[in-house]
């Protein structure tokens, strides 16, 4: 196996499945068009309504590299090497054209010859109850029936969330090797260290998952894969973790080098530039495909990302604006054939910027409130943050929930969500009294009456801290 950049393996991937009759598409926006979903979070988003038999494609194969946002284990993003909130998902697919078999096929060639990994060090994993895929990997495939694992539907029933198309899935594992392994007696397949890793998993998606949780077969057999480029090229290049990978070590060279860190030296310097590293790749992405930061939504989002971020290079005594200066270590590894973020550089400097700034003001102060209330706990059994003093981190600093919960799991102590989630909905009944006022008082009819005559304002503060301007009504 040779060594291949992550620009390579992603160029390899789309073209040895072009050679396969599969039509190629650039990646698609991060913000999909589906209700369901703040952000693409697979491959396979922007094809499901060719999944569900809602469009018919005028085309049976697909394949893309897709920019992928997932942010439901964002603690664990720089506590390991592997964890991500922004990756890439190289799929193809099938719209009632070949399945499992077919699949499998594609998949083990493409590994085996194209990539050059070892076969007898891949593993596949099947649903326990899939006979027919087993059938497909011991007597088509030729892997001995003991290197093929069963396992439980929390490991191989695959679905892109609580509704929709889902199914039966495959995974290939690789063994690293000894020297990856965790030193356990009983490692092996299944085992969380990084010896035998995931590399790709192929969903043979055949139903769909109603309200109810019931399933009903998909019109047709589709087939739906995705690996990781970031995990792959760790594989290939034989670094432990992604974040040694050519796509990741300029961002974390530079994020050391703001932070004074030595990569390598200090588990707590080595998360940080994790961190950094990982939430300015996500965040420049994000605004590239324009989402904002705002309290709400995608916006949300964004915003606990970014100032995740911030906070890590504090703890390493950065207290000026920092994230723009990765700007150009990004470019150099994404730049192709990413240019939107060439477009939009502009744009997402100056968002980042005067973000990083405002949480920068409050961060300090926030952190000296955080402190002395986990200071007060000390000492008590199944010590809790308050839900009030939560709120208060939230509404007055601008402190994601997110952010004082884990700097409080840090120390030690937990949060009160509920007296959290208490606090909020106080703010929005007393937001929604005020708003009663305003409409009885004013008359909504007069604020439509004016945007109707002189149209609606555009949010600008995102670009410019002052604009010239015209005062059309008082």
């Amino acid at each position: 196996m040779r060594w291949r950049s992550g620009k390579d393996l992603r160029e390899l991937f789309l073209s040895y499945f072009e050679r396969k009759d599969h039509r190629r598409f650039p990646s698609f926006s991060l913000v999909p068009d589906d209700p369901s979903i703040l952000f693409t979070i697979a491959g396979m988003v922007p094809f499901k309504p060719y999944f569900l038999g809602m469009r018919v494609p005028s085309f049976s194969r697909a394949t893309t590299s897709q920019k992928c946002v997932r942010t439901n284990d964002i603690e664990n993003v720089g506590r390991t090497a592997r964890h991500h909130t922004l990756f890439e998902m190289l799929g193809n697919f099938s719209f009632g054209d070949y399945f499992k078999s077919g699949a499998a096929a594609f998949a083990w060639e493409f590994l085996t010859d194209e990539v050059g990994l070892d076969p007898d060090r891949l593993y596949p994993t099947i649903f326990r109850e899939d006979e027919e895929a087993f059938s497909i990997w011991n007597g088509e495939i030729g892997v001995p029936a003991d290197r093929i694992y069963r396992m439980g539907e929390e490991d191989n029933f695959w679905s892109v969330g609580p509704v929709g198309p889902c199914g039966p899935c495959s995974e290939l594992i690789y063994d690293q090797g000894p020297s990856f392994s965790c030193g356990r007696s009983d490692c092996g397949v299944g085992c969380d260290c990084d010896r035998y890793l995931e590399v790709w998993n192929l969903v043979f998606m055949q139903y769909n998952r109603l309200e109810d949780g019931s399933l009903e077969p998909l019109p047709k057999q589709n087939i739906d894969t995705g690996m990781g480029l970031e995990r792959l090229s760790s594989v290939v290049q034989q670094v432990p973790g992604d974040f040694q990978t050519d796509l990741f070590k300029p961002l974390v060279e530079k994020s050391c080098e703001i932070c004074g860190i030595r990569y390598g030296e200090d588990p707590m310097g080595d998360m940080a530039a994790r961190v950094i590293s990982d939430h300015f790749r996500a965040t420049a992405f994000m605004i590239a495909d324009g989402v904002l930061p705002s309290n709400e939504g995608r916006g949300y989002v964004l915003r606990r990302i970014l100032r995740r971020a911030v906070r890590f290079g504090r703890l390493f005594g950065v207290d000026r604006p920092f994230l723009m200066d990765l700007f150009p270590a990004l470019l150099e590894v994404m730049s192709d054939p990413y240019t939107e973020l060439v477009e939009q550089r502009p744009l997402a400097e100056q968002v980042i910027e005067m973000e990083e700034d405002r949480f920068g003001r409050t961060l300090e102060q926030g952190l000296r409130l955080l402190e002395s209330e986990i200071g007060s706990l000390s000492g008590k059994r199944g010590a809790t943050l308050s839900g009030r003093v939560a709120f208060e981190l939230y509404d007055t600093f601008g402190f994601p929930y997110e952010l004082t919960e884990e700097v409080c799991q840090e120390k030690g102590v937990s949060v009160d969500r509920e007296g959290f989630t208490g606090e909020m909905e106080k703010q929005r009944e007393r937001a929604r009294a005020g708003a009663k006022t305003v409409s009885g008082g004013l008359g909504k009819g007069l604020f439509e009456e004016i945007r109707e005559r002189h149209g609606a304002t555009a949010f600008s503060g995102y670009v410019s801290e002052r604009i010239h301007t015209t005062v059309t009504a008082v």
